[in-house]
């Protein structure tokens, strides 16, 4: 019994596992950022900032599975530059999950305690400065953007150098990155939408680690002699 399961959790099972985790991030990133609440002290006791800041949260965990299949999927051809690509836009993620978790379990219940503390966090997000010092919280999550950033781009320029992916996707990735600056220059509220191509291409390069063409072509030839039978 246990020989039989072990047979069945072979590296290319494990990689393939790792899409559906992958489309999920790129449905959640895309999805929650034409609902996202806004970022400002009266909007995290409500519900809507309780649901779409728990889907962030997942998000982050997803994302970091998606990203180690990716890399896997291409490693032999990817190489250092892959590696690189890996652990940087990984580490992105990381961080992002630690920002998220302050966002869901702690500013909730200090909203009403230390208003200013929730409103300095937050400041970070809005770019609107709060009235306290909150120390390297700022200066690490404009980090974490940087690593988005590089991470992104080489992330998308190794896996359309690789091959092993889909083109367009791959391109679409980097490109999503590459526009993160850029993003800076608009309103706030309409920052959020250039994740938009991010998500997308999630979901596309997720399907092609779930299903790869090797497998719709091995089960493809299974069923024709099924058929002809």
């Amino acid at each position: 019994m246990t020989t039989s399961a072990s047979r069945m959790i072979t590296p290319d099972t494990l990689i393939r596992a790792s899409g559906p985790f992958a489309i999920l991030a790129g449905l959640i990133f895309a999805g929650i950022q034409p609902i996202h609440p806004p970022d400002f002290v009266a909007s995290v006791t409500t519900m809507p900032w309780a649901v779409i800041i728990t889907l962030k949260f997942v998000m982050c965990l997803f994302f970091l599975i998606g990203t180690a299949g990716l890399y896997f999927r291409q490693m032999e051809k990817a190489g250092w530059l892959g590696l690189a690509a890996f652990m940087l836009f990984g580490a992105s993620w990381w961080l992002q999950a630690s920002y998220v978790f302050v966002e869901l379990m702690v500013l909730p219940p200090l909203a009403s305690v230390s208003p200013d503390f929730v409103d300095s966090f937050l400041g970070i997000m809005n770019q609107h400065p709060g009235p306290l010092d909150i120390g390297a919280m700022g200066s690490v999550y404009g980090v974490l953007g940087l690593l988005y950033l590089l991470g992104g781009i080489l992330l998308g320029v190794t896996t359309l150098r690789a091959g092993v992916l889909p083109r367009i996707p791959s391109i679409l990735l980097a490109v999503a990155a590459l526009l993160t600056p850029a993003a800076a220059l608009l309103p706030h509220e309409f920052q959020r939408y250039v994740a938009i191509p991010m998500g997308l291409a999630y979901v596309w390069l997720g399907l092609a680690l779930w299903l790869p063409r090797r497998a719709i072509a091995d089960t493809a030839s299974a069923i024709q002699p099924a058929a002809a039978h």
